[in-house]
């Protein structure tokens, strides 16, 4: 049961959206450092793979054993220790000298992601009035996505232009936590009898009343979110290897250009209708994803940065329709959860694409692996984005009585 606040809420949506994007944010940092990484520990392009899918390792495994602990404690606890897994995680990169280190920070940054993604969701969601959960809905997942995007840009900046490129961002986003915790402390809870933590884990068990538009909204998250992956885990050094370019700000630009457009997509949703979002996102996706294997074949950064805004945009459209119409179709007291295995099949999608291309790398070059992935992902979504054509998803009967 969620509490009714009475009164204008919107302050606390938009805080929660801005806790929710500053804890994201930090998921992101070391996508322009890894480069740097492998200059001074000594790795190859297989273990930054490895590095990153621990960090999907970690929110799926969050997602898995606590995703359904925010309907049950409340939202505000859940978020304010996710909030404390990011500052454990940039406290291991500042003092990292090695892989141990590294693996540790990107698996509790994994872990904290995993407790955002359900808690901070439903937080936004549950705290807007009823005459603004549309924006809402845009707000959490644009403080998702928009939060991860500036992860890159910030670090690439500071590694750039700026002394201690391995520190220096994690040093700010520590301090940005910090602030952030006042704000989530302050949040009113909207879990009505809070009570204290049972292990009970959900699995991947889902409410009847989201079984029917759950399988086709998760599908689409997999392949936008195998896009993202590619862009955050291996395209800075795309960038550097295969187009010749040495600049880490321009990298975490190239990065942070998927996820801004992404966040465009999502402010469209709502125009467009999330029956027809779906599908066309997900179509849209396939042009970005086949302008990235344009790119990688004639070695050109505009095609790559083409493909990263029309991806970006194709992923944001899918993505906001197929959470909202899972988050709309829950009842309040499985919300988190629901919203959770929303989350798990698209980190997924984040996890099992990106290390693929790092195993290829091995065998076919970087170049190589890159096509392999967009032809792989690119049947996915085309896949996908027909049949949504012709078969749009429809709630439950259930799912249309509300809560």
């Amino acid at each position: 049961m969620v509490v009714q606040h009475r009164g204008n809420r919107r302050p606390g949506y938009l805080l929660a959206a801005g806790v929710f994007a500053v804890g994201m944010a930090g998921t992101t940092l070391p996508t322009p450092l890894y480069g740097l990484y492998q200059e001074e520990i000594g790795f190859s392009e297989l273990i930054v793979t490895v590095v990153f899918a621990v960090y999907a390792v970690g929110v799926i495994t969050a997602l898995l054993l606590a995703g359904n602990q925010s309907d049950q404690v409340g939202r505000r606890p859940v978020i304010l220790v996710a909030l404390g897994l990011s500052a454990a995680s940039d406290l291991c990169f500042l003092f990292q000298d090695g892989l141990p280190l590294l693996f540790a920070g990107r698996l509790l940054s994994g872990f904290s992601a995993g407790l955002l993604s359900g808690a901070a969701t439903a937080a936004v969601l549950e705290l807007a009035p009823p005459s603004r959960r549309t924006r809402a809905g845009f707000a959490a997942t644009a403080a998702n996505l928009g939060g991860v995007g500036c992860g890159p840009l910030i670090a690439g900046v500071l590694a750039q232009y700026a002394p201690e490129p391995l520190h220096l961002p994690f040093l700010v986003h520590l301090a940005l936590v910090a602030l952030a915790c006042v704000p989530a402390w302050l949040l009113p809870e909207t879990v009505a009898h809070p009570r204290r933590p049972r292990w009970n884990p959900q699995g991947m068990a889902l409410p009847p009343e989201v079984r029917g538009v759950f399988p086709s909204a998760a599908i689409a998250a997999f392949a936008g979110f195998a896009l993202l992956g590619l862009f955050t885990a291996v395209a800075p050094s795309f960038v550097a290897e295969t187009l010749h370019v040495h600049d880490l700000a321009l990298s975490g630009a190239v990065t942070f250009s998927a996820f801004l457009a992404s966040t465009l997509g999502q402010s469209l949703t709502s125009r467009i209708g999330a029956r027809r979002s779906l599908p066309v996102g997900c179509l849209t996706l396939v042009v970005g994803l086949l302008l990235v294997g344009a790119s990688l074949l004639v070695e050109a950064l505009a095609l790559l940065l083409a493909g990263a805004l029309i991806g970006g945009l194709g992923q944001g459209l899918a993505f906001r329709a197929g959470l909202t119409a899972v988050g709309e179709a829950a009842p309040s007291k499985h919300r988190g959860g629901a919203i959770s295995a929303f989350f798990v099949i698209a980190y997924a999608g984040i996890a099992l694409p990106v290390v693929g291309v790092g195993a290829l790398t091995l065998a076919l070059g970087l170049r190589n692996a890159g096509l392999v992935f967009t032809v792989v992902v690119t049947v996915l979504a085309l896949c996908v984005g027909l049949y949504l054509l012709y078969r749009p998803p429809v709630p439950t009967a259930t799912s249309e009585r509300g809560e």
